[in-house]
């Protein structure tokens, strides 16, 4: 990108060069100035274009983030409740063992 944005600034800066030195008619110097004139309306959309992308990667990016904490998240509160459910399978077997040890 960077080396774009170079090589158009040095385009404009020849279009100004070429204006300025070389005797022409005027409506070849005309020419060169509306060329030049829409190099640089095109160059300003484009960078405008540019920093409406990089604001909306930015919140994309935010936004993955967010997405992945909390999938982490419930990824943990799904393993804690898992580990519980665990435990309480493994008491319920125990008292169920008791039980029938008082009983017999």
């Amino acid at each position: 990108m960077k080396k774009k944005k170079k090589n158009l600034n040095e385009l404009i800066n020849k279009l100004d060069v070429l204006t300025s030195t070389y005797s022409q008619s005027s409506y070849e110097a005309e020419n060169i100035k509306t060329e030049k004139n829409e190099i640089l309306r095109q160059k300003s959309e484009i960078e405008k274009k540019n920093q409406e992308l990089m604001r909306e990667h930015k919140y994309l990016k935010e936004k993955i983030d967010s997405l992945k904490k909390e999938v982490n998240q419930q990824s943990a509160m799904e393993d804690k409740f898992n580990q519980d459910i665990e435990e309480l399978s493994q008491e319920t077997e125990n008292l169920v063992s008791e039980i029938e040890k008082w009983q017999t």
